[in-house]
């Protein structure tokens, strides 16, 4: 009994391990570990002849929120969502990015040596330097699908005015006068009455 007991806790852990590490590589979830680099089309190296005319993998115009990434693991049309918020659309590829160059070389951990690599594109090599100097090598990422809905923005419109306080008697009301409250205030005065603006004067 004691050695099938422990059969099975020794699978369970195996288990919960493979699942650990297939959830790390599966673009799917909900976050990876991403070795992030940059790329430009003019300004020196670092530009190939296909970067410099704008040519992506997937024939779209390079440009600034654009990134390269594996394909078998991110599919194109993604949108891969940095720390700070910004989103990039994968929409090109390159050998460096496939064979994971970068993470390799500059991975510290075993996980930052298994990390993707995404590179960010950028219209000049100074711009990408400074935005490659203020952030860490290694970040965890979000990976949206290119098939998942996007999030619907609240509407905050409305053509209805808003009542600040509906319930309110304006100040000095005579006793006979009547308050219709509804989508608009009114209030019914008698002849010569004097109606005050209880908000004061706003705007300019």
């Amino acid at each position: 009994m004691n050695r099938f007991l422990l059969v099975l806790l020794i699978g369970l852990v195996w288990v919960n391990s493979g699942l650990a590490r297939d959830t790390r590589r599966d673009p799917r979830s909900s976050s990876l570990l991403a070795r992030v680099t940059v790329y430009w089309a003019r300004g020196g190296r670092g530009a190939d002849r296909y970067t410099r005319q704008h040519k992506s993998a997937t024939g779209q115009r390079l440009q600034q929120g654009h990134c390269a990434v594996d394909p078998r693991k991110i599919p194109y049309g993604s949108r891969v969502v940095l720390p700070d918020g910004s989103t990039l659309a994968a929409v090109d590829t390159g050998s460096a990015v496939r064979n994971r160059k970068a993470a390799r070389r500059l991975g510290r951990t075993h996980d930052e040596r298994s990390a993707i690599v995404i590179d960010k594109f950028f219209e000049t090599k100074r711009q990408a330097m400074a935005w490659a100097s203020t952030n860490p090598p290694f970040v965890s990422v979000k990976v949206v699908p290119p098939n998942s809905s996007p999030v619907a923005k609240p509407n905050i419109t409305t053509s209805q005015p808003i009542a600040l306080n509906p319930g309110a008697v304006p100040p000095n009301t005579p006793a006979n006068s009547t308050i219709t409250a509804g989508p608009k205030l009114a209030v019914a005065m008698p002849a010569g009455g004097v109606v005050r603006n209880p908000l004061g004067r706003l705007g300019r």
